[in-house]
């Protein structure tokens, strides 16, 4: 079932656009720098939660290294069936780093009141199939991973809600 969504999903990778859209998210997620650039674009402008932001940057740095951790140890191949559009920078697929710290700053950046976090999170998690670099199943595990991370330090970011 991972090989035939992969392969359902991937094929819109035959679309100029889409594939041009999933190569930029895949290079901008790179090690995370997307979203570690985001949080502190936001400890920059918001002032007066400038230590919240830092910490969720911190939370989604640190789901980003545990998802390299896990994949050490789990060591399972990229996917072979579907040509890549993108090169990668390991050879290891489960969990999806990308997906990790896409979920991770969803989660920590949105709690902060980031909402486009969440679709660009979506999106990036996304672009890993359309580039064929990842089963449905990596995608997933680091969306959990990122999201459990990042939940697991929300009273530490220290938003308050009203």
């Amino acid at each position: 079932m991972d090989r035939r969504l992969l392969s359902m999903v991937h094929a819109y990778g035959d679309h100029t656009r889409v594939a041009a859209t999933a190569r930029a998210l895949s290079r901008s997620g790179e090690h995370g720098a997307l979203w570690l650039a985001a949080g502190l674009a936001g400890a920059a402008v918001d002032r007066e939660r400038r230590g919240a932001w830092l910490r969720a940057t911190v939370l989604t740095a640190t789901a980003h290294l545990v998802s390299m951790g896990v994949k050490r140890i789990v060591r399972r191949p990229r996917p072979t069936h579907v040509r890549p559009l993108v090169r990668t920078a390991g050879r290891h697929s489960f969990p999806s780093s990308h997906a990790t710290s896409a979920a991770a700053a969803a989660v920590s950046f949105g709690a902060l009141g980031a909402p486009v976090a969440v679709p660009l999170a979506a999106a990036m998690c996304l672009s890993r199939l359309v580039v064929g670099v990842h089963y449905p199943s990596d995608v997933a595990a680091g969306a959990a991973l990122g999201a459990a991370t990042a939940g697991l330090g929300a009273r530490w970011i220290g938003v308050r809600h009203g």
